[in-house]
């Protein structure tokens, strides 16, 4: 199977408990108020708090405990909530900029008679061949009816798709396919990382067709989720991750003992936990573990779940105590791994699939590094410089790599 997917995004599923290091930030401005506070991300975990410390300052009575707690998820979900707008007001003013010189030559190409087309983002290539559909159709379908299930989103939802001009003309002819030329021809696009926007086209104009499919239904579904990660929309992400999911829903009540149908749908559990507030993040992490765990009983050869598995048990390892103990008051199950849990997931895959991917050998140099064993930790990032950067994925973890190996350098020289 391809493991192109952005496991960045897919890995703040499965730390749903990462959004409650925000009250460990709130806990340190109390107590330095003059200190400047820096928002992190969904996997910022590098935060942890004094376990003896807490416990001596946590009120006694079984009730002021109770109320303390409320009080902290209370807390979360406003910071939780603050931090949402100002990533969504920072996206905004991203896009006003790029928007700007984009109108200027779009009104001088309607000053001198002719439209210009702009394409801003994948969804738009995507939507090119089928807009006569999705705009006559949108004279008597309101947004939400527009986000059916399998469906896509129509001229009434897509406020930014009206903001610019499409061509007039366009090839509608769709050649038709029969199930299995259909799958095979999108997974063989969906290997080439510039094509899967046409592995998401090919199956859309196949989706009135074969959509009580289940091979068809799981790989609509990825195919949303590549939708996700190619888009630098917010709103079509969302947008994206919502009918994905809905997908996945669909996907394993059908087949509740296909391996992919679980896989996908975890995934894209993760994309929309992007959007949601803390305690549905939490929600999903569960979520994301318990349909992961099915995949891998359905599927135990395929090495992309283990690289998830491996992703899932590092980020718990590293939580802090007071993000396990909310974990515990809202769902009453605390989290747990460790480090050499994570390891062993990586070094699966790398047993299944020799040189998987440049982020499996970067974690698993990191994984050594924790455990003291600095020989095997620069090994591995030694074999992780080897592999080519193809995908966003790869450039990330190329970056990642040089800070590991920087740091195992410097641990060197002291010891």
């Amino acid at each position: 199977m391809p493991h192109s997917t952005n496991r960045e995004m897919i890995l703040g599923i499965v730390v749903g408990t990462a959004g409650i290091s925000l009250l460990l930030l709130w806990y340190h401005k109390v107590r330095k108020p003059r200190t400047a506070m820096s928002l992190p991300k969904f996997l910022s975990l590098g935060n942890s708090l004094d376990l003896m410390t807490l416990q001596d300052e946590m009120p006694s009575g079984q009730g002021t405990t109770a109320i303390f707690q409320g009080r902290q998820l209370q807390i979360l979900e406003k910071l939780n909530e603050l931090l949402t707008h100002m990533e969504e007001l920072k996206e905004e003013i991203r896009v006003l900029k790029e928007a700007i010189p984009k109108l200027e030559e779009y009104i001088q190409g309607e000053l001198g008679g002719k439209v210009t087309v702009h394409k801003i983002s994948p969804q738009h290539r995507a939507r090119k061949r089928r807009l006569a559909t999705v705009q006559s159709s949108a004279t008597s379908n309101s947004s939400e009816e527009a986000e059916s299930e399998g469906g896509y989103v129509t001229a009434n939802t897509d406020t930014e798709e009206q903001s610019f001009p499409v061509p007039k003309e366009f090839n509608t002819h769709v050649e038709e396919l029969n199930l299995d030329a259909l799958i095979q021809r999108a997974d063989n696009l969906r290997v080439n990382e510039s094509r899967k926007v046409e592995s998401f086209e090919l199956l859309c104009d196949h989706k009135e067709k074969f959509r009580d499919e289940i091979e068809f239904i799981w790989r609509f579904a990825r195919a949303y989720g590549d939708m996700y990660e190619l888009s630098t929309n917010t709103q079509e992400k969302k947008h994206y991750a919502n009918i994905g999911k809905t997908l996945g829903e669909k996907a394993i009540m059908r087949a509740p003992k296909n391996g992919y149908c679980h896989l996908w749908y975890a995934v894209l559990c993760g994309y929309v936990s992007e959007f949601e507030g803390l305690q549905n993040k939490i929600n999903y992490g569960y979520r994301f573990k318990e349909h992961l765990d099915k995949a891998i009983e359905f599927l135990p050869e395929e090495p992309f779940l283990y690289y998830l598995k491996g992703r899932y048990c590092y980020a718990v390892s590293k939580l802090s105590w007071i993000e396990r103990k909310m974990a515990a008051t809202l769902f009453g199950n605390i989290p747990s791994s460790t480090v050499q849990e994570a390891l062993q997931n990586f070094l699966k895959v790398e047993e299944l699939q020799p040189g998987f991917s440049k982020s499996n050998y970067m974690f698993m140099a990191k994984c050594y590094a924790d455990l003291n064993q600095i020989d095997s930790a620069m090994k591995f990032c030694n074999l992780a410089v080897l592999l080519p950067c193809i995908t966003k994925e790869d450039k990330d973890a190329q970056k990642e790599v040089k800070k590991i190996s920087t740091s195992l350098k410097r641990w060197d020289l002291y010891h």
